[in-house]
């Protein structure tokens, strides 16, 4: 069981979808901008839910409703810190962890003089968010993979916001602060996972990885499994990365 979200793989809203399709897609959208939290059926945003189904909104509107609804202020704004707040704003929207400290700043700056609508717009509205998902791809772990010749800092920092399958992203205290701060590397700590007891920095963990093959670009790339113990883990992530991989999943074993 993979207990890091590393699942890439965008869902998009196309053309002429069935109603199969529609709630494929509204699940993805709640699942990704609420975490793993149960949403009850009287909690769905039935009127939003129309509105996409009608045509009258893209996906990017349906995620801007979510972002804006009761149950988003409850689970990431209200009873929480500034800076919880913005960090798990770039995840939920962007797929990826502030990248320093600047990022901060400006969205305390946003929210500040603004307030929380224009928070949550200045994700949803933005090049980055138009560039990685449009109007119709449901946002999803951009940073979640090792890119070569990319800081691995990065990955680290998305996999810390992201938690586990089971994990409940909800919390009052920022994750990032300390190190955004001082411009600190992010650890891999020991993940949280379900159906196999509290993980243990005494165990094993299996790395699945795509590695590129030698004989130029075009040539495919190939699959590869590593079993490693947790003191190995960050090394060997950073090992793949630094090779040209990039990481599929890492599970306990």
């Amino acid at each position: 069981m993979a207990i890091w979200l590393t699942n890439t793989d965008p869902v998009e809203l196309r053309t002429n979808a069935t109603e199969s399709d529609l709630q494929i897609v509204i699940t993805a959208v709640y699942k990704h901008v609420l975490g793993n939290h149960y949403i009850m059926e009287s909690e769905r945003l039935t009127s939003a839910e129309s509105l996409l189904r009608d045509g009258d909104i893209t996906v990017r509107g349906f995620v801007r409703a979510v972002a804006k609804s009761d149950l988003y202020r409850r689970y990431f704004f209200e009873g929480t810190s500034a800076y919880r707040f913005i960090e798990m704003n770039f995840k939920n929207f962007l797929g990826r962890a502030p990248e320093g400290q600047a990022d901060i700043t400006t969205h305390v700056k946003i929210y500040n003089e603004q307030g929380y609508d224009a928070e949550i717009d200045s994700y949803i509205d933005s090049d980055e968010y138009t560039s990685s998902f449009g109007e119709n791809t449901v946002p999803y772990l951009r940073g979640s993979q090792s890119i070569a010749g990319v800081k691995n800092v990065g990955y680290n920092r998305t996999l810390a916001l992201a938690g586990g399958n089971a994990a409940n992203s909800s919390g009052a205290k920022a994750q990032l602060i300390t190190d955004l701060a001082a411009n600190l590397p992010t650890k891999i700590s020991a993940p949280r996972g379900v159906g196999f007891g509290k993980a243990s920095r005494d165990g094993r963990f299996r790395i699945q990885v795509t590695r590129a093959q030698l004989g130029g670009r075009r040539t495919p790339r190939s699959n590869a499994t590593y079993e490693v113990d947790y003191s190995q883990l960050s090394k060997k992530v950073q090992g793949n990365q630094r090779s040209g991989g990039k990481i599929v999943s890492i599970s306990a074993v």
